[in-house]
């Protein structure tokens, strides 16, 4: 009963952790919102206790800040901080596309053949004005670059990659950006050249995607150039 009854508090545990860092990643928490334990007990259905161990743990990932005696805020944003979260994701995927593309094989392939295949599909559905889940675009979006790197035979890479990525994705749904056409016709040349190990070529299309797009946040002028310290 003992080893029953543990098992369900992991298992709310968990799922309070993973909701309440998507809440984060996709902008439901907004940066520098303080977190009443109070009120996330209620809204999560956790205890106080479990929602610290799971605030310092989303701390250690740079997405919430503990501030002492004064209890948690989600991590603030700035100009400043998305190029740097920017230049690591590109300096991560670049080296993990290099060791994809060299081991990467059949089954690789249709990795990454079928997640492109999700990511154009709602990417046409974006262009197109039909309704679409951001959550579910960024999802398919992550698939994709995540199968372009999955064959660099480096789990501690990925893991590291996958972190990174996160950060830069809260970027994108704070301010809810889209490139459009552009955006959807580069991760076409990544596929190609994918494919064809062109390898220069995928890391140069790679540094095009993820530099125009943070070109596109500062330009909406809606983020602090330098991030303000909690």
């Amino acid at each position: 009963m003992l080893i029953a009854s543990l098992d369900v508090q992991l298992s709310v545990a968990d799922t309070a952790y993973r909701q309440i860092r998507e809440d984060v990643l996709f902008g439901r928490l907004k940066p520098g919102q303080r977190l009443k334990l109070d009120r996330l007990r209620a809204e999560y259905g956790t205890s106080v206790s479990t929602l610290r161990e799971i605030l310092n743990r989303l701390a250690s990932e740079g997405l919430v800040v503990a501030e002492g005696q004064k209890g948690f805020e989600v991590a603030p944003v700035s100009v400043a901080d998305l190029k740097e979260v920017a230049e690591m994701r590109l300096f991560l995927e670049h080296h993990a596309l290099e060791l994809s593309f060299a081991k990467g094989d059949l089954e690789w392939e249709g990795r990454v053949v079928a997640a492109h295949h999700k990511l154009a599909r709602i990417e046409q559905c974006l262009l197109t004005g039909e309704n679409a889940d951001p959550a579910e675009w960024k999802r398919y979006d992550w698939e994709f670059h995540h199968s372009l790197v999955s064959a660099c035979g480096s789990a501690e890479l990925l893991d590291i990659h996958a972190g990174v990525y996160d950060k830069y994705l809260r970027y994108q749904m704070v301010v809810g950006i889209f490139r459009g056409d552009v955006a959807a016709r580069e991760h076409a040349d990544l596929l190609a050249a994918a494919l064809a190990r062109r390898t220069g070529e995928a890391k140069a299309i790679l540094a095009t995607h993820i530099r125009a797009c943070v070109d596109a946040i500062e330009a909406r002028e809606v983020l602090p150039p330098a991030r303000v310290a909690a």
